[in-house]
């Protein structure tokens, strides 16, 4: 993290440079990750970029196949911080102790396999019980201005304290524990701007809803949305 922030004035200045223009909080982080700037093009929804993520996150139900993936690369550790949370194949069926009990003998191969694995390789493992991913890592991982990627589709959660965190599959998970860049295409923005202030017993959430009903389900795909504004002084 203290890398990144080092480097990270840099980079902005280049990225202004290049496009001739301020930058948008998105394409703040984003020059701060590709891996060659100057030769980077920031077309939204055409370019593709090439970036180093910070941190790789995944759960148990995704991570399996990852990390055979992984193996498959001959590396003695992961190249990017990692860690494996257990929270997905544990159901709430009866009760905590009784589901605990089954998920740990229902699922024991698995864990012993995460978990060696996670010996192996240098990557961190979260014990079946140790909190739910996308929380988990809101709360220990995530920092203003990083990029994470993780293999749960609730990953965006940890986009709340400034960052961008990525919902991605296994393959690319792989790739960035492997050392090679993340490929994807430079995402589109949409701005929205926020006026007046929350009131009552309304929350961000509230504003996040409406966003999505105008939007609809598909209307954010390969999007970023940015909040602005006199209004977001009160989220």
């Amino acid at each position: 993290m203290t890398r990144l922030y080092e480097r990270q004035g840099a980079a902005h200045a280049a990225a202004r440079k290049k496009l001739g223009r301020p930058l948008t909080l998105t394409e703040k982080i984003l020059a701060s990750h590709v891996r060659h700037l100057a030769a980077q093009a920031f077309e939204r929804g055409t370019s593709y970029l090439t970036l180093q993520p910070d941190r790789v996150a995944m759960q148990d139900a995704t991570a399996q196949m990852a990390i055979l993936q992984f193996m498959q690369a001959r590396r003695d550790t992961v190249a990017v911080p990692t860690t494996i949370h257990c929270d997905h194949l544990i159901q709430a069926r009866v009760g905590v102790a009784d589901d605990m009990k089954y998920a740990l003998e229902a699922n024991r191969e698995v864990y012993d396999f995460l978990r060696s694995a996670s010996a192996r390789y240098g990557m961190g493992f979260w014990e079946p019980g140790a909190g739910i991913i996308h929380q988990v890592f809101l709360e220990q991982y995530a920092f203003p201005g990083g990029l994470i990627i993780g293999t749960d589709s609730h990953t965006p959660n940890a986009g709340g304290l400034g960052m961008l965190a990525i919902g991605v599959g296994g393959a690319d998970a792989a790739d960035v524990m492997s050392g090679l860049p993340w490929e994807v295409k430079c995402p589109k923005l949409i701005g929205v701007r926020l006026t007046g202030a929350l009131n009552g017993w309304t929350s961000p959430k509230d504003v996040i809803l409406k966003v999505c009903g105008l939007l609809t389900t598909k209307g954010g795909t390969n999007k970023i949305i940015e909040y602005f504004g006199p209004g977001t002084r009160s989220i």
